[in-house]
């Protein structure tokens, strides 16, 4: 099943997301080798593809994962977390019904 993985970054995270970001994407690259990546990116702070210093606001991950559980421990485990990045992380399922 799809789940939807979204992480809210704390304040001013962008030092810690560049420095965190190689081993983030690693995994990310992993998922999409596997069949199992929908999309992945993060949210810019304001209104641009390039933020700049304002950096981002959080993240956005749609994948499949064998359980909520198994969701749920994947995105604990991201780089992301270990580097202060996100102040929250949430899981739910995801129904993907367009496009076909």
């Amino acid at each position: 099943m799809l789940y939807m993985i979204t992480g809210e970054d704390v304040p001013d995270s962008l030092e810690r997301r560049l420095s965190a970001r190689p081993r983030h994407l690693a995994r990310l690259t992993r998922l999409q080798d596997a069949g199992r990546l929908l999309l992945a990116g993060p949210l810019p702070a304001i209104d641009a593809i390039d933020p700049g210093p304002a950096g981002f606001s959080g993240s956005l991950i749609v994948a499949e994962f064998g359980s909520l559980e198994e969701a749920r421990a994947w995105a604990e485990a991201d780089p992301y977390v270990a580097a202060g990045v996100y102040a929250t992380v949430t899981v739910k399922p995801f129904k993907k019904v367009l496009p076909a």
